[in-house]
């Protein structure tokens, strides 16, 4: 009797949660940023002076956040490769991105599972990680790794794990 109160308890509060959609999602943009325009499923938001876009597919269950940062005409190749190790330690669920020649700060995720905790902290990620671009490349305090260190040994460089070579 006790698991299936306990598994009907479960049911119930998963029922509960509402899935995000596009009228919970602009309720809560317009709780948390500056301001906000466009129609249902594509908004341009300032936040924090910050200029961003959201931008949904309730049929396909997607939705992004993306701010852009810079011309990727004006960069020069290790700038580039910074973003490529941000993306893997210190840009944590946001990553950069290039389209159409702009670098981008973008968050991907389903829409329906998408909680308003996620959300909010997505905005937050992807704000700082573009008004980091070209210092710490972070979207938080937290960081996985050691980043890209330039004056490591050639020892400490070489992977530990041997990669195919194709």
């Amino acid at each position: 009797m006790k698991y299936v109160l306990a598994a009907v308890a479960t049911l119930v509060t998963l029922f509960a949660s509402a899935q995000m959609n596009n009228d919970r999602l602009e309720t809560l943009l317009t709780e948390k940023v500056d301001s906000i325009n466009g129609v249902s499923g594509r908004w341009q938001l300032v936040y924090n002076e910050l200029p961003m876009m959201v931008i949904t597919d309730e049929n396909n269950d997607r939705m992004r956040i993306i701010a852009p940062i810079v011309d990727a005409n004006k960069l020069n190749e290790d700038i580039l490769l910074d973003c490529l190790v941000a993306n893997f330690h210190s840009a944590l669920d946001v990553k950069y991105a290039l389209s159409n020649d702009i670098i981008w700060s973008v968050f991907i995720h389903p829409l329906g599972p998408l909680t308003d905790k996620e959300l909010n902290n997505a905005v937050d990620q992807v704000y700082y990680a573009a008004v980091n671009f070209g210092s710490s490349y972070s979207s938080t305090p937290l960081l996985f790794g050691g980043g890209n260190e330039k004056n490591a040994s050639k020892e400490e460089s070489e992977p530990k794990i041997k990669l195919k070579k194709t």
